[in-house]
């Protein structure tokens, strides 16, 4: 199995599973989910501790050596009658650090993680404003599905 922390000493990135809250993890999402979506809250604190307590749902952040977080990703797994799902989610890199590599980093970290833990194929979604998400995921090697994608809003 991959390990949960990584560290690249060309880049100076450190990829790390977030397994414990801590305020400066905390700090992170709240700086971070915004620039993913302003149209969504981040989560408040007890959510954020579910989230990272989950057998599902794994968080993982981009570190320099500073330790300031610089991306986050989850990574999240279920079964179904059809097999086990895994599903990357809510990529994000700080404005401050893009076109520097680390998006790519994330990326391959997570396909390395999710292939130890015996993905198969790994699926994400990425809106198509975000031009440059999307070329980095098509390098990669990600292919677009021609899909119907559905979303019933409860109000």
């Amino acid at each position: 199995m991959t390990k949960a922390t990584t560290y690249n000493p060309h880049s100076g990135i450190r990829m790390r599973e977030i397994k414990r809250f801590g305020e400066n993890i905390y700090a992170a999402v709240i700086r971070l989910i915004p620039q993913l979506n302003p149209d969504k809250a981040p989560p408040d604190r007890e959510h954020l501790k579910s989230i990272i307590g989950s057998k599902n749902t794994r968080l993982f952040a981009a570190e320099l050596k500073s330790g300031k977080i610089v991306g986050l990703f989850t990574l999240v797994t279920y079964d179904i009658p059809t097999g086990k799902k895994f599903r990357i989610e809510d990529v994000i890199v700080d404005d401050s650090e893009r076109g520097k590599g680390i998006g790519k980093e994330m990326m391959l970290f997570a396909i390395g993680f999710a292939k130890s833990s015996g993905a198969s194929e790994i699926d994400l979604t990425s809106r198509p404003e975000r031009i440059a998400a999307n070329l980095l995921y098509q390098k990669l090697g990600f292919v677009r599905r021609e899909t119907n994608a559905y979303r019933y809003k409860i109000v």
